[in-house]
């Protein structure tokens, strides 16, 4: 049978990045996410997403301006994929459809999103706001994608507590070990139709609303 179809958009940064990315490889590899990845896509040339993408045997696509609907369409036909994860991607997705493609956000939404809102400008404003005792915690969500920045519905939210003396890089790390340990198990459930969103519906079978009552995530 077919392994269903995945690309990955990282930017990373010029010298660094792409973990996550990483992470959904050796998922792969490793059984727990049943997919085949076909690329991923990077804004930077030889940056830290196309070194770990190299090690890894990955083909590698370097994305330029203009960032639009056919520049996205092309690259996802090109490598004949029908998912798109976005996974530390900064630039605006247009031009997908929000039904195969999801991202990964390293902060609650809707209260921490938007544009410029991503990385270590979310962890400052989500501790600030703890600090404040405006917000009691953390989380990483993962959501649907439309054509506006950590809009699209949500379907899984993981919260990450937060602790008094935390600073915006130790919970940053505590964020990200929390992405690394459920984005390759969410990310099977969609790409093999567990989670699904249909008419402008996400539907998840019976058993995920027990579990994720269970273990304190929002669907």
């Amino acid at each position: 049978m077919t392994r269903p179809k995945l690309i990955v958009f990282a930017s990373g940064s010029k010298t660094g990045g792409g973990s996550g990315f990483e992470n959904l490889v050796v998922s792969v590899n490793n059984g727990i996410l049943d997919a085949e990845i076909m690329a991923v896509v990077s804004n930077h040339a030889n940056g830290g997403v196309r070194q770990r993408a190299n090690k890894l045997q990955i083909p590698f696509y370097h994305m330029t301006k203009p960032f639009t609907a056919e520049a996205y369409q092309d690259i996802v036909k090109k490598f004949s994929a029908k998912w798109i994860a976005l996974s530390g991607w900064l630039k605006l997705v247009c031009g997908l459809p929000p039904e195969h493609t999801f991202n990964i956000h390293p902060g609650p939404l809707p209260e921490f999103g938007g544009q410029g809102m991503y990385g270590h400008h979310v962890h400052e404003a989500v501790l600030k706001a703890f600090l404040a005792g405006q917000f009691p915690y953390s989380a990483i969500t993962m959501h649907f994608v439309d054509e506006a920045y950590d809009r699209g519905p949500t379907f899984f939210q993981k919260r990450v507590p937060i602790y008094q003396g935390d600073t915006a890089d130790t919970l940053a790390e505590r964020v990200n070990e929390t992405e690394h340990a459920w984005q390759p198990y969410i990310t099977d459930l969609i790409v093999n139709g567990h989670i699904r969103y249909e008419n402008g519906k996400v539907i998840v079978p019976g058993w995920y609303t027990w579990f994720s009552c269970h273990l304190e995530l929002a669907v």
